[in-house]
């Protein structure tokens, strides 16, 4: 199957960011997409197959990128891993990678050790900086897709995706824990999607998620608080400033922000409301991505963004610092060089 087509479940979770779905509409929209009726009991066992090289590679939908010491891994549909050894300029295919399904965040621990998580719960580890990968965790029955995963060191990580899934290693990711997870503030069951794990300098662990809320974790991911914010809606993305200040942000722009640890959130000033995929910190200035083609800047730790659009509208998904102070964007057509340089 060619890369510049979206695989149905990786195009029905594109869909409901787009769209800010509920999960039942998800369910829903994938159905859609599959030609199987919400409800319907899924395939009996998924086998994996490994993703295949393709010389349109660096135009497939990516949706997370890191760094491995110098070098630039993204990961998205089909199971695409890409690297760059020169800031973004030529980009090639990691050779190994197990599974063809859609890969939605990679974080790495130091220059050789890395993981990837995405559809079918999967979990990939690399010991190379990202040239092969093998898989340490999947599930084969049910496709319960991890959105984010970040790692405080080289074996200890924490993995997070729908409906509460939340996973601990404490090895490396030889073993992985799940984490059961408290009812959140209005009751009922735990079931809400966690989006972007992201930790602070001041080394607690946060998580954006859905209905407005963020987590917060001060053991490195074994028990959790929820944090309101005041919003309703979805966080996609979240960030720690160097300062400690945070920021979440999702559905149609919303940012907020907040100086004291998640205590308290203030809403930060935007008129963009294009939906916000991704948020970094070069230097003084916060970056940010979004839907329709828009770049986010602020100047004052995220109390203010200004914003473009590009001429193309093209939904950006994700970004990464490059040397010199400008940033490598990603997008549901790949790699975006047209403007590595300028914020």
């Amino acid at each position: 199957m060619h890369p510049k087509h979206f695989s149905p479940m990786g195009l029905a979770l594109l869909l409901a960011f787009a769209c800010g779905l509920t999960q039942a509409q998800t369910a829903e929209s994938a159905a859609a997409t599959t030609g199987m009726p919400a409800g319907a009991a899924a395939p009996a066992e998924l086998k994996p197959q490994p993703a295949r090289p393709s010389p349109a590679a660096a135009q497939a939908p990516m949706l997370g990128a890191a760094r491995a010491g110098q070098r630039i891994v993204a990961v998205g549909d089909y199971g695409i891993v890409l690297l760059s050894d020169d800031e973004g300029k030529t980009l090639r295919q990691a050779a190994q990678v197990p599974v063809s399904s859609t890969l939605t965040a990679v974080t790495f621990a130091d220059a050789q050790h890395g993981w990837a998580v995405g559809h079918w719960g999967a979990i990939l580890h690399t010991a190379d900086g990202g040239q092969s990968w093998k898989i340490q965790r999947i599930d084969t029955h049910e496709d319960r897709p991890l959105f984010s995963v970040h790692f405080f060191n080289a074996q200890e990580g924490v993995a997070v995706g729908l409906w509460s899934l939340v996973l601990r290693t404490q090895d490396g990711g030889q073993t992985w824990n799940k984490v059961e997870m408290p009812a959140p503030p209005e009751g009922g069951r735990a079931d809400r999607n966690l989006f972007k794990a992201f930790a602070s300098p001041k080394g607690a662990l946060y998580v954006a998620a859905e209905r407005g809320l963020v987590l917060r974790s001060d053991d490195r991911g074994q028990h959790w608080t929820y944090l309101k914010t005041g919003y309703k809606g979805s966080f996609w993305t979240g960030l720690a400033l160097q300062d400690g200040t945070l920021l979440v942000a999702g559905l149609r722009g919303t940012i907020y922000r907040s100086s004291d640890e998640g205590r308290s959130w203030q809403s930060a000033v935007s008129d963009s409301k294009s939906s916000v995929t991704d948020l970094v910190q070069v230097g003084p200035k916060v970056l940010g991505t979004a839907l329709d083609g828009v770049q986010l800047s602020s100047d004052d730790q995220g109390q203010h963004f200004t914003w473009k659009q590009r001429d193309d509208r093209l939904s950006l998904t994700a970004l990464l610092p490059v040397q010199g102070g400008g940033v490598l964007r990603f997008s549901k057509h790949g790699v975006v060089k047209d403007d590595q340089s300028a914020p």
